[in-house]
Order: structure tokens, then C-alpha cells, then sequence
């Protein structure tokens, strides 16, 4: 069976977008029967709702090292009982295990 591309419109953001004859081949490999009802981009985006994934920046927390005593930020909450170290410090600790 020979595929062509078709122009499928997202239902989520309206946009158009193309289904290519590749996708729709793999689609029927996997046995899939529906082509997508999203553009790449909705698809996307919804997966990594359901993922509970945030692309957004890290939350820092601002700590003393251990090692020098200089300020520093960390992208975790210090749990009591473990060093926290400055970037430099970290790598003289690391090097040295």
C-alpha cells in the first residue's frame, strides 16, 4: 500500500500540520489504526504533563560549604547530616575518593 502525506488539523491548538507517508507506514508497523489527533508539538507537550515533567529552571538553594565557608547555590534541598560543598570544594571532594 503506498502512502501519501496528509495535512491533519491538531484538535488541541487548531494548527495544521503533516502526517507523512513514513509516520503512517510506522503507524500501521505497530498495528496503530487512528492517525494522530495532535500536531508534534501537543503531543508533546501533553507527555510530559502526564510525565509531570516541568522544563522550567531548577529550584536553587542558597547554602554555606562545608569545606571554605563561602556561599553557594545548590539545585537540591540539604538534608541534615551531609556536607554540602561549593562547585570547588565538590571537585577537590570528588577527586579524591
Amino acid at each position: 500500500m503506498a502512502f501519501e502525506d496528509k495535512t491533519l488539523v491538531c484538535r488541541d491548538c487548531g494548527a495544521e500540520f503533516v502526517f507523512t507517508a513514513g509516520e503512517q507506514e510506522f503507524f500501521q508497523s505497530r498495528g496503530l489504526e487512528n492517525e494522530p489527533g495532535r500536531c508534534p508539538g501537543c503531543r508533546s507537550s501533553r507527555r510530559q504533563d502526564r510525565q509531570g515533567y516541568s522544563r522550567g529552571p531548577r529550584e536553587r538553594t542558597t547554602v554555606t560549604c562545608d569545606a571554605c565557608g563561602a556561599e553557594a547555590s545548590v539545585p537540591f534541598q540539604p538534608r541534615s547530616g551531609r556536607p554540602v560543598y561549593c562547585d570547588d570544594c565538590f571537585a577537590k571532594v570528588r577527586n579524591q575518593h
